[in-house]
Parts: C-alpha cells; sequence; structure tokens
C-alpha cells in the first residue's frame, strides 16, 4: 500500500489519460507539486501562461548558475522548472481555460531553455561547437520521441487530453478568451522550432500512429526521454562534478533511440 502511494504522490501520469493509459512516468514526477500548485492558484488573477513566464525564468536562472559554477542551485532551478513547468497546464485544466497560446508557449520556452542549458554547460566545459550541437540535437529528440509516442497515447486513449495532435500542419482556430492572431504567431515559431525533429522521428517510425494504444510498461521505458527526467539527469550530474560529461552522454544516450523504435515495431 505504501508502495502504491509513492508511486502516485511522485510518478503517475493522471490528468491527461483515461485510467486504463496511466503509466509509471519517470519524467512526470512534478505533477503532483504542479498541481498542488496550481490548486493554490485557483481563485487568484494568476493565468496559465503566467505560470509558463515563471518556468522560463526559472530556467533561465538555472542557466547563469551553471555559467556562474553554483550547480547545487542549478541543479534546484532544474527541478523547480519541472515542478512549475506541469504547473500550468494543470492550472488551465482546473480553471477550464485550455488555450493553444499556453500550449505553444510552453513548447517554446521548452526548447528555448533546453538551447540556453546545453550552450552554457557546453561554454563552461569548452566543448567544440559541433558537440554542442550534436547534444541538443540529440536532446530535443529523444524528447520528441517521448512526446510523439505520448501524443499518440494521448488522442487514443478515451478522455484524453487531445490538445496536442499527434500531427500538427495548420493553425488551429482559436479557443474562447485567446487571440487568432497570437495563435496564429505562436503557432509559426513552434512549428519553426520543432519542425526538423518532428518529421525525423515521424520518419524513423511513420506507422506509430495505427497502434491501438501503447503498453504501461513501454510508455514507463521511453519517459526516461521525457523533459523532466532528462533535466532530473542534468540536476544529478551537476553538483556530482560530472559537468565535464553532461554533453558526452546525452549524445551517447541517444543510441536507445533505435532501441524503442525497434521494440515498438518489432515486439508490440
Amino acid at each position: 500500500m505504501w508502495y502504491d502511494y509513492i508511486v502516485r504522490f511522485f510518478f503517475y501520469s493522471m490528468a491527461k489519460l483515461a485510467a486504463k493509459d496511466k503509466f509509471f512516468d519517470l519524467s512526470d514526477y512534478g505533477r503532483t507539486l504542479g498541481t498542488l500548485f496550481a490548486n493554490s492558484l485557483k481563485n487568484t488573477r494568476f493565468t496559465p501562461v503566467h505560470v509558463t513566464l515563471l518556468f522560463g525564468v526559472c530556467g533561465i536562472i538555472a542557466a547563469y548558475c551553471i555559467f556562474a559554477g553554483h550547480y547545487m542551485a542549478a541543479a534546484i532551478f532544474l527541478i523547480i522548472k519541472s515542478i512549475i513547468d506541469a504547473a500550468d497546464g494543470e492550472l488551465a485544466r482546473v480553471k477550464k481555460t485550455p488555450s493553444y497560446t499556453g500550449r505553444y508557449l510552453d513548447s517554446i520556452f521548452d526548447i528555448l531553455i533546453n538551447l540556453l542549458i546545453i550552450i552554457t554547460i557546453g561554454y563552461v566545459v569548452k566543448s567544440p561547437v559541433y558537440m554542442i550541437t550534436m547534444a541538443f540535437v540529440a536532446v530535443q529528440l529523444q524528447g520528441t520521441l517521448y512526446n510523439y509516442y505520448y501524443v499518440i497515447l494521448r488522442n487514443k486513449s478515451i478522455d484524453g487530453d487531445n490538445t496536442s495532435k499527434v500531427f500538427e500542419y495548420k493553425t488551429p482556430r482559436a479557443l474562447h478568451g485567446e487571440s487568432q492572431r497570437t495563435v496564429n504567431i505562436l503557432f509559426k515559431v513552434f512549428t519553426f522550432c520543432y519542425v526538423v525533429f518532428d518529421k525525423t522521428i515521424h520518419f524513423m517510425d511513420k506507422d506509430a500512429y495505427r497502434a491501438k494504444s501503447f503498453p504501461s510498461w513501454f510508455m514507463s521505458l521511453v519517459s526516461l526521454y521525457g523533459l523532466g527526467f532528462q533535466l532530473l539527469i542534468i540536476a544529478v550530474m551537476l553538483p556530482a562534478g560530472l559537468i565535464t560529461y553532461i554533453i558526452p552522454f546525452f549524445i551517447g544516450y541517444s543510441i536507445l533511440l533505435f532501441i524503442f523504435i525497434g521494440i515498438r515495431k518489432f515486439v508490440l
């Protein structure tokens, strides 16, 4: 019973899936605290976009702390960023104000913060530009694979969250309370940031969307590539004195891309 409680408190992906599709999500450890934070803002003037801006600030502070050599502080802000990252979507749900503005802004901030963190680490350890570039591309492809399978699962799940689409080729119609012009602009920025990574992963596993579902054990494995878990790895390596190995680690970590896709294609 205590084990079940711990699982639910730290890792269980609750908000976006039907009960039968939930899985042990290693990247979603901030969900419960993020939900508590969101609930505390339910009756305030804070909006999900304000929360998204807040996690962006946390990411910038984390990058500055890495630059300044304050690795424990950087680790703390990376964890806080992951918690707040879970809170904006939760706040949109509790206030019943879903928006494409928040959805695209969240993703744009994620990729910009990832780029900033990788560049800062590369600068500190004096990595060559090609290694920094490879590490950034690796991190993004890893996260894209996780999101690809996760969004497919969410869209197929009964009562699942389908704000995100498997294929986002057309500007969506703005939801109640948001500007169509803002949605149009953010969609173009989002597409520019992610189109190469999305198309690469789709090319590697074109038929994934035809699957009826994915077993929970498989999604738990793929959650090793979730952004929250990637940031957790960095947060552990920084104060452990392993900053020199972060960039080569994420490049090598990409080997799991082929393993996960192989399991999806030939085992499931």
